[in-house]
């Protein structure tokens, strides 16, 4: 009787148990599945640094329901870092070049281009949008050769640009993955018609010249040689 007695007793104290067991296990599981659910919807923002007029990266973030994850910025109170140089489109038939860079992981509000020829002085672009990666540099001179740097700027200041100093693209020698490079105009298709004429002209003029020496002139001093060497032949 007094095992029976003990046995209820158990099982009473089991089934009270079960209840604040499960409310107390409950909501630690559903923060657990919350947790995983939030980390699995953060993806890396669509951000591509090179793309021109690309929206900052924080602009993303306010897309969507949840907020997607940005690459690591600089803090607002340093200058930028540099941004990086990419392709050159060169027109020369427009005298033209078509600049395309990519942005630093820092905060840009405006961008720049610096360019120098030869020993001339430095020309300064307008300020360009922080959007951008593309501009067109005119009014490039054929055969031209220049030293071209993408500068960032914010309002803790400007982003360094190495090697490039105000003595020209001779005395310039940065690296070749950085804000600087080298660009070069090659002459204008017209002017390479025009001196291929000039050489077709000369060359046409040389040909009619060894053709009139060699069946006139040659032929007239020859008719005067044999005449000369008849009359001996009959005096004889």
């Amino acid at each position: 009787m007094l095992g029976s007695t003990c046995l209820l007793y158990l099982l009473a104290m089991t089934f009270a148990l079960v209840p604040e067991a499960q409310q107390f296990l409950t909501p630690q599981d559903y923060e657990g599945d919350e947790t995983v659910t939030t980390l699995s919807l953060a993806v890396p923002c669509d951000y591509d640094s090179c793309r021109h007029l690309q929206v900052s990266c924080e602009e993303l973030q306010k897309v969507g329901p949840v907020a997607c994850l940005c690459p690591g910025l600089s803090r607002d109170d340093q200058p930028p870092d540099m941004p990086r140089l990419g392709e050159v489109q060169i027109v020369a038939e427009e005298g033209c070049a078509v600049v395309h860079w990519c942005a630093p992981f820092s905060p840009v509000s405006h961008y720049w281009l610096l360019l120098w020829e030869g020993s001339r002085a430095l020309q300064r672009s307008a300020p360009l949008n922080a959007t951008f990666r593309r501009a067109e540099l005119q009014g490039l001179k054929p055969g031209g050769a220049y030293v071209l740097c993408v500068v960032a700027s914010n309002q803790a200041g400007e982003s360094r640009f190495l090697g490039a100093g105000v003595e020209g693209p001779e005395s310039w020698g940065g690296p070749s993955f950085g804000p600087c490079g080298r660009l070069t105009m090659p002459p204008r298709p017209i002017t390479l018609v025009h001196a291929a004429m000039g050489v077709g002209t000369v060359l046409a003029l040389l040909s009619c010249a060894t053709l009139i020496w060699h069946f006139c002139l040659r032929e007239r001093w020859g008719c005067a040689r044999r005449q000369r060497n008849t009359q001996a032949a009959e005096e004889l």
